[in-house]
């Protein structure tokens, strides 16, 4: 079946599940990123422009986190980049395995990841830790 434009874009493609974060007390419902979201979060990975690009690995997890948590009826439990800072002080493995659902349900590979690295042992940037 040939899809038209009206077909794919009234889909509902995002998918979710509910991971249990036994460091919280609870269950956090993570959703796949739109394509949007993946953009955000691969170009936050990476600070300047040509050879002068560096690794941003800062928050990573918790940038993840910030852009798939979701409430019972789909929207996103943190809305303001200032939450970025706030669950990157969380413990790393809720962080850790709330990260890992995201990157499965949103296609993110590991060799995605790696060749968006570059397998570069650059160290972090300070800059996105400002509020």
């Amino acid at each position: 079946m040939l899809l038209t434009k009206e077909q794919i874009l009234s889909i509902d493609d995002l998918k979710t599940e509910d991971v249990d974060v036994p460091e919280w007390g609870g269950v956090v419902r993570v959703r796949s990123l739109t394509g949007a979201e993946r953009d955000e979060f691969e170009s936050s990975l990476l600070v300047g422009k040509g050879k002068d690009r560096e690794v941003n690995m800062t928050n990573a997890r918790a940038r993840m986190v910030y852009l798939t948590a979701v409430d019972d009826e789909g929207k996103r439990l943190f809305t303001s980049p200032t939450d970025i800072k706030a669950l990157g002080k969380k413990n790393a493995a809720a962080l850790d395995a709330l990260f890992a659902v995201g990157q499965k349900l949103s296609g993110l590979r590991k060799e995605d990841v790696d060749e968006l690295l570059g397998n570069s042992e650059t160290a972090p940037s300070e800059d996105s830790t400002s509020d």
